[in-house]
């Protein structure tokens, strides 16, 4: 109700959206969004098509549970999320990365539970600006372990663990490098929408990310197995931080 009527009925005055959110930690708001009704509805639609033996796609590399919804007759339902809802708000709280529109989306289902995934390892998205929304069902453990922004300083450092709340949104740009921590009871599914904007993307900002140096070490909570060499476990493909400029810490600190 407060949702629709800030952003859907008050015409996406910035002011107003910017007064509804909860500032979670720099650069990264939550604010309420679905009813139970709208999350139960995708949920089922969701567990339908699983069951009916057809094709389903993972929605990126590191999940292995989860699907497509542009892939299931959902894309229609996304494009009206994306530019009645994600953009206006968008507009207010990430102006440099949104410009005046979004151009294309990947939106899909993420999946949690004992026996599955458990969790997601540390990372950052393919997404100018991403949309986190918790459809349920009942859980515990699977928080949102939030770290700096990738191309500023502190990109390893912890600024918040962030807590899942049915039918809450939390949006943040896709370079804000966030990790899910494990779940340890129930089930949870998030409807997540990575939001893209060609313009942006053309822009000399976004081409010329540059990765500064780090002036102390990261946060054990900040690190990634899969993307920094300097993991206790990491994979041969990592490569963060980039060898041309690697940082030495002082161990007497």
């Amino acid at each position: 109700a407060e949702f629709a009527r800030v952003v859907l009925d008050g015409e996406g005055d910035a002011d107003a959206i910017r007064a509804m959110v909860k500032e979670e930690c720099t650069g990264a708001y939550s604010f309420p969004f679905v009813t139970k009704e709208f999350s139960d509805m995708v949920i089922e639609e969701a567990e339908h098509y699983q069951q009916s033996g057809l094709p389903v796609r993972r929605p990126n590399s590191m999940n292995a549970y989860g699907l497509i919804l542009n892939e299931i007759g959902l894309e229609g339902l996304m494009d009206a999320l994306q530019q009645q809802a994600f953009l206006p708000v968008s507009r207010a709280l990430f102006p440099a990365e949104v410009a005046c529109r979004f151009d294309a989306h990947h939106s899909f289902l993420v999946h949690y539970e004992i026996g599955h995934d458990l969790g997601l390892d540390m990372h950052t998205d393919d997404s100018d600006i991403t949309f986190n929304t918790c459809l349920g069902k009942e859980f515990e453990g699977a928080g949102l372990t939030i770290c700096g922004v990738m191309g500023e300083e502190g990109m390893r450092k912890l600024r918040h663990v962030y807590s899942h709340v049915v039918g809450r949104c939390l949006v943040h740009l896709g370079r804000h490098r966030h990790g899910a921590d494990d779940i340890t009871k129930g089930e949870r599914l998030n409807l997540i929408c990575w939001n893209h904007n060609y313009l942006w993307r053309k822009s000399s900002p976004y081409k010329t990310l540059t990765l500064p140096d780090e002036t102390e070490p990261p946060d054990a909570q900040c690190l990634s197995f899969t993307h920094d060499r300097d993991h206790p476990n990491a994979k041969p493909s990592a490569w963060y931080p980039p060898k041309r400029s690697e940082v030495r810490f002082d161990k007497r600190v």
